[in-house]
């Protein structure tokens, strides 16, 4: 791997990393928080600090679920009084992401498929919240990864079957607002459940978006807000997939009686419980690509968007962008361009290997590189804000021209999707650690002019 390729390769890292310092989600809160000794005032939106809601509520009760949970419960910490709090705050995050939280019970699951930690996590979040009185105020605090970390499954269908019903969307190619829509319908706190808990107490949920246009009700399943999706369309959703005769036969009978009507909706919009609740978004996707695009041009590169709503297979997202890239190469570029892009692609699983998305995407644009001749010096790096790609310990990929010379047999791999293994013989992997935050994936392409090859 010659320097140049190198230089590339760190560059692409650091603009990566940029767009995760974004989100970051102690940050985000401390920016939306102000407090005295019984006061308390929160930001309504980030771009505009004069909107605020304040209220001098009798207690707080901090709930804090997703992947950035710990962060974002320890800035409350900061700015809060400990005797407004009704202590302790619960804190559910994921078993990377489980550091201590002052004055809060810390609480790890699994993610992305749910485990019984998580279903005990879930029922002490909604004991907690059901406590709640009136001029008192739930403060919930919501990251990417809420819907598999707070299982609370409706009657009659137990944790392995929702697990079971899960496994069989992710696999499916699913998108993740139709994961959502099906799990909203199998619980008791997705989908506006945690609201209608929490009345008569006042709520307002600071929300970290990990879903592309930052729709409330699909971040984390949507526990704060309406739900105007219905028991038909989730069926629709598994029906669509080929799935529905593969699903357990409680979580059939569940959504067929709630499409009969004998089964009550989640709460829509209009819905009296919602008058004394709120939210903020203070972080999304979108705000990661902007910051990832002034890093690049920072860094001396022709910085574009490529697209901010990133979807599809990942394997033909990939080739669409090679084929883009290609194109602005034949065009001639007049100086180091920077094509960046965030979203979520899906992978239909065919094969028996390991990676998630990220990894898969890279491989595919490495492959397809070669198959189109994209020429002159490149490198492109698809990586999960999280950290972690999949059910894997790589945030994503970070390949270059050179890695299909690196990797035996790597069409087959990909067939396989085997992109773990692949872009572990080519050194290519995307390591980052767990970062305690996510806002979705980033994509980076960094393309040298062929002036300069």
């Amino acid at each position: 791997m010659n320097d140049r390729i190198l230089a590339l390769r760190d560059d692409a890292a650091n603009i990566f990393q940029a767009g995760i310092k974004a989100a970051d989600p102690f940050q985000a809160v401390c920016r939306c928080l102000a407090a005295d000794e019984d006061h308390l005032e929160i930001g309504l939106d980030p771009a505009n600090p004069e909107r605020k809601r304040q209220g001098r509520w009798n207690k707080i009760h901090v709930i804090a679920f997703g992947k950035a949970a710990c962060a974002m419960a320890n800035a409350t910490r900061e700015i809060i009084p400990v005797h407004l709090l009704a202590e302790p705050g619960i804190v559910v995050t994921n078993y990377e992401n489980a550091v201590p939280a002052a004055d809060m019970r810390v609480m790890a699951a699994g993610h992305p498929l749910p485990d019984p930690a998580g279903l005990e996590a879930a029922a002490a979040v909604a004991e907690r919240v059901a406590q709640a009185q009136e001029n008192e105020l739930v403060l919930v605090l919501v990251s990417g990864g809420g819907s598999a970390l707070l299982p609370y499954p409706v009657e009659g269908v137990n944790l392995a079957d929702k697990i079971a019903t899960t496994d069989l969307l992710l696999a499916s190619g699913a998108s993740i607002n139709q994961i959502n829509c099906v799990r909203k319908h199998l619980s008791r706190l997705k989908g506006g459940g945690l609201a209608k808990l929490a009345a008569p107490a006042d709520l307002h949920a600071l929300i970290l978006s990990d879903v592309l246009g930052d729709d409330l009700s699909a971040i984390a399943s949507g526990p704060t807000v309406a739900d105007d999706t219905r028991f038909n369309d989730a069926v629709a959703v598994l029906r669509s997939k080929n799935i529905w005769d593969k699903i357990p036969s409680s979580v059939r009978e569940h959504l067929e009686k709630g499409c009969r009507g004998e089964v009550e909706e989640t709460p829509k919009s209009g819905d009296p419980i919602f008058k004394t609740s709120g939210h903020t978004l203070i972080g999304s996707n979108r705000i990661s690509v902007d910051a990832a695009m002034r890093m690049a041009q920072q860094l001396n590169y022709d910085a574009m968007l490529y697209n901010d709503h990133l979807s599809g297979e990942a394997r033909e997202v990939a080739e669409q962008l090679v084929l883009h890239a290609k194109d602005l190469q034949q065009r001639g570029l007049r100086q180091a361009t920077a094509l960046l892009a965030g979203g979520e692609t899906t992978v239909t699983l065919k094969g028996s290997g390991r990676g998630g998305r990220n990894q898969e995407m890279a491989l595919a644009f490495a492959l397809a590189a070669e198959k189109h001749r994209l020429p002159g010096r490149w490198v492109f790096l698809s990586g999960g804000t999280d950290g972690r790609d999949g059910p894997t310990d790589a945030a994503g990929g970070l390949v270059d021209p050179g890695t299909v010379g690196r990797i035996a047999e790597p069409a087959a791999l990909l067939e396989n999707n085997d992109s773990y293994r692949a872009l572990t013989q080519s050194q290519d992997l995307l390591d980052t650690g767990a970062t305690g935050t996510n806002v979705a994936d980033l994509q980076v392409l960094l393309i040298q002019p062929l002036s300069s090859s």
